[in-house]
């Protein structure tokens, strides 16, 4: 690795260490030309699959709108960010698991629903009244109802207006 601050090509790893969520390497090294100090970062680079909107439009995974939804749903509400940082985890790891290179908005909205229901129930009611696009009181009295029997509330079918395909 080349020095930033005089370009030589020889450099030396004085120090490694893992980052705390074990996610990482850090290394300090010593430039030979030089004798500065600085510090990279090792990561493992990993491909998530491509997500379909239910326009048929793909876009890139993106952590940062997984991790704005959930904050979002949990605004307010007692729970810890590690427990937020978890789930987006787990959701993660479906993702990488799943070995697809598309995946359908449809499924990832289902995981989160259910790391959100595992979390806290106001969370997950709130995320399901815009995720499924309640239109009437009933359809919360709906799923508090199917919560309070222990059920896993499903989805309702939805209907498309584009060429049959249901999304």
């Amino acid at each position: 690795m080349k020095c930033p601050f005089c370009q030589h090509p020889d450099t030396q790893v004085v120090e490694t260490r893992e980052v705390e969520d074990a996610t990482a390497l850090r290394r300090r090294r010593r430039c030979a030309g030089c004798d500065k100090r600085f510090t990279t970062y090792e990561r493992a680079e990993v491909s998530f699959p491509a997500v379909v909107k239910r326009d048929g439009r793909r876009v890139e995974y993106s952590r940062a709108k997984l991790e704005a939804s959930l904050t979002l749903a949990l605004r307010k509400r007692p729970v810890p960010a590690e427990h937020v940082d978890a789930a987006i985890g787990r959701i993660e790891q479906r993702l990488l698991q799943s070995g697809a290179r598309e995946l359908d908005s449809t499924h990832l909205g289902e995981w989160v629903m259910d790391e959100l229901k595992r979390m806290d129930d106001v969370a997950y009611v709130r995320f399901a009244s815009v995720y499924r696009s309640f239109k009437d009181p009933a359809q919360f009295v709906q799923i508090l109802e199917e919560m309070a029997r222990g059920a896993t509330p499903r989805a309702p079918a939805r209907r498309s207006t584009r060429g049959g395909r249901k999304s």
